[in-house]
Order: structure tokens, then C-alpha cells, then sequence
């Protein structure tokens, strides 16, 4: 089996899933990393110091700026050249749109956001969620190289052996494009909720204490402060429903759910989040649910492992205060 590992980074800050995405193909056998920018030195390196055996790198110029169209045409012309069985990537909105062109140049297919594989000679099985998280399908790409996108967390994260080094293989940037980037700008420098090992998340409910004496957005604002301080002390980030997000509360990317994110993490903190089945499809993958809601019929509490029924303004502020001690923070 010749696997493949698609680094994906942005100006050099690596995305967690690669090196998960990286760990799995170290499983399967001898694995080669493919990494395409400008100035990837520093990648290259992390690359050979979390288990690869050959860095395919592709430095350029013109792939300084994440493009689709150079992006796909240099990979897929690596493919084609050197014919790699499986290619793995983590599960981003790059690698999404990069794999997708990359099945059409290469006649193959995309099994995506993947949770499990299984190698049996030539064949490879994909599982992954189907029907908003219910069921588990194994899907089969009969075509070569099969591509598949792995869901965040899914896999453990190999340990980084410093000094290791391997094969470095350059390879050539196809650059041409219909497209090019006029600038961007950085919204946000918070923990990204997709990588964190905790979730502390809020909903409908964050805007609900009239003995704050305060309105609606203003409540809510804080609760999601009180919800901050909780995540900042236990390490993680903050979510939100999408009824959080739809009345304004906090930004899109903070939400978890069917239209949002979907995370996995060690620890999932619910609070003032009823529990509607699009919220559910996005966390219920988390090793522990802690819910707290104002209403013990919340469907909530039917998938969390811990339920609190009451005021998240009273238990958030307690749990913070004990977490900072048991921590010493």
C-alpha cells in the first residue's frame, strides 16, 4: 500500500489533523507527506519528526497563497506520475474543495470526513456518519488513488521525535490559475473548536437571567463571558448552538452542529442548549457530555453522560472557581 499524507497548513501553521491524518498512514506502512507552499522548511521538518518517511514538497512561489486550481493541478500531476493506492487528508474546507478536483483529474473518488479505515489487500473500507449521525456506513472507492478525508480527533496524534529525518523529494508547482488572492484578513485568534480537547458551548439560554437587569444581547454576552473564563481555565474553546449564533450573540465559526462544526472532543460542556438534533449531529462524537439547563426534560441531557438542572449563571461561575483550584490557575 503507497500512501500519501497531505499536509495541510496555513502560512506554515499546520493543521492538528494532518499529523492525526499522518499517524494513521504510519499505520498502514511506509508513508510519504506531501507539502505544497512557500518557505515549507519548518513544515518539512515537523513532517520527518512525526513519522514521515519520505517529504514530497513542492516550494514555490506561486504556492504561497492557497489557490485551488495550482494547488489541485500540482497534486494531481504528483499522482498521476507516481501512482500512490491512497492519499489521506484532514478534514478542512481546503481539503475538501483539493480533493473534490483532484477526483475529477484523476478519475477516482472522495470518501469523506471519515472516522475509521480498513485496509484488506488492495481494497480499502471507509466509515463514516450518515442520516445527521445515526448510522455507519463503509464505503469502498474502487478507483486509484482513493482519496479520503479524515474527521478531526478521530485518530491519535503520534508522538514527535525530535531530529528524526527522512527522504526530502521536490517536486515541481504547477502554477497556473483563473484565480488569485487580493488579501485576507484574520477574524479571530481563538482556539479553533474543530482541534480543542474541550468544548465549552452556549445557547438560547445564555441571554436568560432577568436579575441581571440587563436585555437580551447584553445577557447573553455575559453568559458567553462566564462560558470564556470556564474554557480558559480548562484549556479549550468556546461553541455555540446555531440559535446562539443566529441572534448574534457570538460568531458563526463558534458554531457546533449540523450547519456548523463538527467536533469531538475529550470534554463537551453544554450549557443553556436544549438539544435539537441539528446541535447533536455536530457533538455527540465527544468522550464526555456535561449538559446544564434551567429544564429537566431538555433532550439535552439524554446524551450527555452528566446533567446540571440549573442556572448556568450560578454552576458556570462555581465550576470555574473549582476547576482554577483543582488546576492551581
Amino acid at each position: 500500500m503507497k500512501t500519501w499524507v497531505y499536509i495541510d497548513h496555513f502560512k506554515g501553521q499546520v493543521q492538528p489533523g494532518s499529523w492525526e491524518a499522518l499517524g494513521l498512514g504510519k499505520s498502514l506502512g511506509a508513508v510519504s507527506a506531501i507539502i505544497f507552499g512557500s518557505g515549507v522548511e519548518a513544515v518539512v521538518k515537523a513532517a520527518f519528526e512525526y513519522g514521515a518517511d519520505e517529504v514530497i514538497a513542492a516550494d514555490d512561489a506561486s504556492l504561497a497563497e492557497y489557490r485551488a486550481e495550482p494547488y489541485a493541478s500540482s497534486l494531481s500531476a504528483l499522482a498521476s506520475s507516481l501512482t500512490p493506492d491512497l492519499i489521506l487528508l484532514p478534514t478542512t474546507s481546503r481539503t475538501r474543495e483539493l480533493s473534490a478536483m483532484c477526483a475529477v483529474d484523476l478519475n477516482s473518488g472522495v470518501l469523506t470526513d471519515v472516522s475509521a479505515i480498513e485496509v484488506s489487500g488492495e481494497t480499502i473500507a471507509a466509515t463514516r456518519s450518515i442520516y445527521e449521525g445515526k448510522v455507519l456506513e463503509k464505503a469502498v472507492c474502487s478507483a486509484k488513488p482513493a482519496l479520503v478525508t479524515l474527521r478531526a480527533r478521530a485518530f491519535p496524534k503520534p508522538a514527535l521525535t525530535a531530529g528524526r529525518a527522512g527522504t526530502l523529494t521536490k517536486a515541481e508547482a504547477k502554477a497556473d490559475a483563473q484565480s488569485s488572492v487580493e488579501g485576507y484578513s484574520a477574524t479571530e485568534a481563538a482556539v479553533n473548536i474543530g482541534d480543542a480537547a474541550v468544548v465549552v458551548s452556549g445557547g438560547r439560554g445564555v441571554s436568560n437571567n432577568p436579575s441581571l437587569g440587563l436585555d437580551e444581547k447584553a445577557t447573553a454576552q455575559k453568559g458567553f463571558e462566564l462560558l470564556g473564563e470556564l474554557a480558559a481555565v480548562l484549556g479549550g474553546a468556546v461553541g455555540a448552538s446555531r440559535a446562539a449564533v443566529d441572534a448574534g450573540y457570538i460568531p458563526y465559526s463558534h458554531q457546533v452542529g449540523q450547519t456548523g462544526k463538527v467536533v469531538a472532543p475529550d470534554l463537551y460542556i453544554a450549557a443553556g442548549i436544549s438539544g435539537a438534533i441539528q446541535h447533536l449531529v455536530g457533538m455527540r462524537n465527544a468522550k464526555l457530555i456535561v449538559a446544564i439547563n434551567k429544564d429537566a426534560e431538555a433532550p439535552i441531557f439524554a446524551a450527555a453522560r452528566y446533567g446540571v438542572v440549573g442556572d448556568l449563571f450560578v454552576f458556570v461561575p462555581a465550576l470555574t472557581a473549582a476547576m482554577r483550584k483543582k488546576l492551581g490557575k
